[in-house]
C-alpha cells in the first residue's frame, strides 16, 4: 500500500487556558474561590491583593509605638503603564464580551476594586473592629469530674467513678455493662461487682439528670424521679410508661396505652407532659458542634421600583497588578522575563470580573421570574428550569448550572442557594403548572394548621390540594412530606 500525504480541514473545540480558568472560577464556591486565590497569589508575584484582611488591625512599629499610617493610600497606588495597557485591552474586549452593567464594578481590569461604598472605615465602637474570643466550652467529662471531686474523698471510689465516666459516650450513656467493665479490670485490684454498682449509682446522681443510663428508658426514668413538683400519681404513671410501654408511647398508640395502663385521657396527657420535659440525650448539651456559616454571594432588597439585586461586597476580592513589578517591567522594557506572569495576572482579574458579572446577571434573571416568591413567599414560587434562564441570557445551560451551584442569595425570606429557585412542576386542572416548591409550602401550611387530635393523612392532603386545582397523587404528597422531615399521620397524633 502506497503512502501519501493528505491535507484535511476540520473543526474542533479548543479550550484555551484563559477559558479553562474562567470555567473553573465560575463553578467554585466563595470559600473555594478564596482558597484558589491564595494559591494564585503565592505563585504569581505580579498579582497582589488590595483588601488586606489585617488592614484595620493595630500595627506596631519597631520601637513599640502604634503605626497610625493608613494602608489605604498605598492601596491606591497604580502602575501607569499597566493601567494604560489594561484600558486598551478593555476597549478591545468590550464588544466581544458585553458584560452586564453594575454600578459598583470598576471598569479597570487591573484594579479589582469596589470602593464606591467603602466599608473599610474604622468602626465607631472599638470592639467592633476586633475579633472576640469565645470562652472554652466545658466538656461532659470535665463537668462530671468536678462533681466527683466535690462528692467523693476516697481515692478508690474516685477511681471507680472516673472509670465509669470514661465509659460514657457523647450522649451521656454507659455503653458497656457492669459485667463487661468488671471483666476488663485486673484481678489483683480485687474489685467487687457491688463496688461498680455503687460507682454507677453515684454517677447517676450527678448533673445532668439521666447521665450514666444504659438505655433510653432508664435515662428518662432517672430524670422523671428527679423532676420537682410532680404529683405522685402522675409521676408513677410516667415511670410506668417509660419503663414498660415506651415503644407504644413513641408510636403514639394512645388507645392501647389507656387500655393497658387503665387510665383516662387526662391522666395520660399529664404523664405525657412530664415525659416531654425530659431529655433523651443528656450529654448533648456538652458537645461542641462546629457551626457552618454561609456567606451570600448576592443580596436582594426591596426598592421603590421592585426588587434590587446587589453583589455582596465582602466576598469580592480586590486584585491588582503589583506596582513594584510593573515599574521594573517599565524600566527594563519587557526584558525582565515576567511577561507570562503579567498575562496570567490580567487573565485572572478579567475572569474574576466576568465571574461576578455572570452571577449577578443570573441572579437578576431569577428574581425577575420569581417576583411573586419575594412578595408572597414560597407558596407563590413558579416552575423554573435552567433552560429558561440560559435562553434569556444567551448562555449555555451548563454555565447556569455552574453559577447556581454553591452560590447563595440573601432575601427577606432567608438564605437560599440559587438552585432553590429551580424546580419541577405539577399540572393543574386548568392546564397550568404549579411549582413543586410551592406545593411543599402548601403541604407544610396544611399540616401546621391541622387538628392534632385528628391529623391529616396523605390522601386527605392530596384531596385538599385537588380542591385547589392541583393534580397530585398521594405518593407524591408522601414524598414531599418526607422531604420536609414531617412525620407520618400516626406520629403526629396527640391527645
Amino acid at each position: 500500500m502506497k503512502q501519501s500525504l493528505q491535507l484535511r480541514t476540520s473543526q474542533h473545540l479548543a479550550l484555551t487556558p484563559q477559558l479553562q480558568q474562567s470555567i473553573r472560577l465560575l463553578q467554585l464556591s466563595t470559600l473555594e474561590l478564596h482558597q484558589e486565590l491564595e494559591t494564585l497569589l503565592t505563585e504569581n508575584p505580579l498579582l497582589e491583593r488590595v483588601d488586606d484582611p489585617l488592614d484595620h488591625a493595630v500595627r506596631l512599629l519597631a520601637d513599640g509605638a502604634i503605626n497610625t499610617s493608613s494602608s489605604a493610600a498605598d492601596a491606591g497606588m497604580e502602575a501607569p503603564a499597566i493601567r494604560e495597557e489594561a484600558a486598551a485591552s478593555t476597549e478591545q474586549n468590550q464588544e466581544a464580551e458585553a458584560p452586564a452593567s453594575n454600578d459598583t464594578m470598576s471598569t479597570n481590569e487591573d484594579d479589582w476594586s469596589f470602593d464606591d461604598g467603602h466599608h473599610g472605615a474604622a468602626a465607631s465602637d472599638d470592639e467592633d473592629g476586633r475579633p472576640q474570643l469565645g470562652a472554652a466550652q466545658t466538656t461532659l467529662r470535665e463537668h462530671l469530674l468536678e462533681q466527683m471531686r466535690l462528692n467523693l474523698r476516697e481515692p478508690r471510689d474516685r477511681a471507680l467513678v472516673e472509670l465509669m465516666i470514661d465509659a460514657l459516650d457523647s450522649n451521656g450513656y454507659l455503653t458497656e455493662t457492669l459485667d463487661e467493665i468488671h471483666a476488663s479490670l485486673p484481678l489483683e485490684l480485687c474489685i467487687e461487682p457491688e463496688e461498680l454498682a455503687f460507682a454507677l449509682n453515684m454517677l447517676q446522681s450527678f448533673d445532668p439528670a439521666g447521665v450514666g443510663a444504659r438505655s433510653p428508658a432508664e435515662c428518662l426514668a432517672l430524670q422523671i424521679r428527679r423532676l420537682p413538683r410532680i404529683a405522685f400519681v402522675t409521676r408513677r404513671l410516667a415511670l410506668n410508661i417509660v419503663e414498660t410501654q415506651l415503644t407504644l408511647f413513641a408510636q403514639r398508640d394512645f388507645t392501647k396505652l389507656k387500655k393497658i395502663l387503665d387510665c383516662d385521657d387526662e391522666d395520660l396527657r399529664d404523664a405525657q407532659t412530664v415525659i416531654r420535659q425530659c431529655k433523651p440525650r443528656p450529654g448533648i448539651a456538652f458537645t461542641a458542634d462546629d457551626s457552618d456559616y454561609v456567606v451570600p454571594d448576592v443580596i436582594v432588597r426591596k426598592s421603590g421600583n421592585g426588587w434590587q439585586v446587589l453583589l455582596n461586597q465582602d466576598v469580592m476580592p480586590k486584585l491588582r497588578v503589583s506596582s513594584m513589578y510593573a515599574n521594573i517591567m517599565k524600566q527594563n522594557r519587557g526584558e525582565s522575563g515576567l511577561g507570562s506572569q503579567l498575562q496570567e495576572a490580567r487573565w485572572l482579574i478579567k475572569n474574576m470580573r466576568q465571574r461576578f458579572d455572570t452571577i449577578l446577571r443570573v441572579a437578576q434573571a431569577i428574581v425577575e421570574r420569581q417576583r411573586n416568591f419575594f412578595t408572597h413567599g414560597a407558596v407563590a414560587m413558579r416552575p423554573l428550569v435552567l433552560r429558561e434562564i440560559a435562553d434569556t441570557l444567551g448562555l449555555h445551560e451548563s454555565t447556569i448550572s455552574r453559577v447556581t451551584t454553591q452560590k447563595y442569595m440573601l432575601t427577606p425570606h432567608g438564605m437560599f442557594e440559587l438552585k432553590y429557585f429551580f424546580g419541577s412542576h405539577v399540572a393543574t386542572e386548568t392546564g397550568g403548572e404549579a411549582s413543586s416548591t410551592a406545593i411543599r409550602a402548601l403541604i407544610k401550611q396544611l399540616i401546621g394548621a391541622e387538628d392534632q387530635k385528628s391529623p391529616l393523612s396523605d390522601s386527605k392532603i392530596a384531596d385538599m390540594l385537588g380542591e385547589q386545582g392541583m393534580v397530585i397523587a398521594r405518593r407524591t404528597v408522601a414524598k414531599y412530606r418526607e422531604a420536609l422531615k414531617i412525620p407520618p399521620v400516626s406520629l403526629r397524633k396527640s391527645l
